[in-house]
């Protein structure tokens, strides 16, 4: 099987990942199995694909093989995109989930329902040592409440809804949310990909 390292070290995420490349012989394993050094990326492009795409190629530089990363976040409509590749970070460097959360419910206080439209965005970036990549982009529309639901998830979940459903994230269940995530939808673009790439 040829081996793909993955740049992630989210249990949750390698699996999903992983469920789609072993169908094309290829073998997920961690940075830790692949004995890549620890190395802290800077997460400083202004888009999902820069970040996604820079992450996958600090470590193919390291190990020299194909390597797989992923970029993902919020982008709000009502507030230009925000908080965007900031999110996880945008009450401050080190901010947890409620304090990102309750800085975007305040930016949001006077905006309106109908305008409280926003998107979950994942990119994944699959890297290969002679410079050629798969770049899988997925997003789920939504809009975001005025005050968090649910106890699931993470992030921002309690706060936005999918388009079609009266749920948000943080009440779906994780089989729900799974189907139609952000992440769900890059994967299946990033199968697709690999589709069309094996019959070359």
């Amino acid at each position: 099987m040829k081996r793909i390292i993955i740049a992630s070290q989210n249990k949750h995420k390698i699996q999903e990942i992983e469920a789609i490349t072993k169908k094309f012989g290829m073998l997920l394993v961690s940075r830790d199995e692949a004995g890549v050094p620890e190395i802290e990326v800077t997460e400083d492009g202004k888009t999902f694909e820069e970040n996604s795409y820079k992450k996958a190629y600090e470590i193919m530089k390291l190990s020299g093989e194909i390597t797989i990363a992923d970029d993902s976040g919020l982008s709000v409509d009502a507030l230009c995109g925000a908080p965007g590749v900031h999110s996880a970070r945008f009450a401050g460097e080190h901010a947890q989930d409620h304090e990102n959360n309750e800085k975007l419910l305040f930016l949001l206080s006077a905006v309106p329902e109908e305008k409280r439209t926003a998107k979950f965005i994942s990119v994944i970036t699959m890297l290969y040592p002679d410079g050629s990549k798969i770049v899988a982009r997925g997003e789920c529309p939504g809009h975001i409440l005025f005050e968090g639901r649910g106890s699931g998830g993470f992030g921002y979940d309690p706060l936005f809804v999918p388009e079609g459903f009266g749920k948000s994230f943080g009440e779906l269940s994780a089989e729900e949310k799974n189907q139609i995530s952000h992440r769900a939808r890059a994967l299946a673009e990033l199968e697709r990909q690999l589709l069309c790439r094996s019959r070359d």
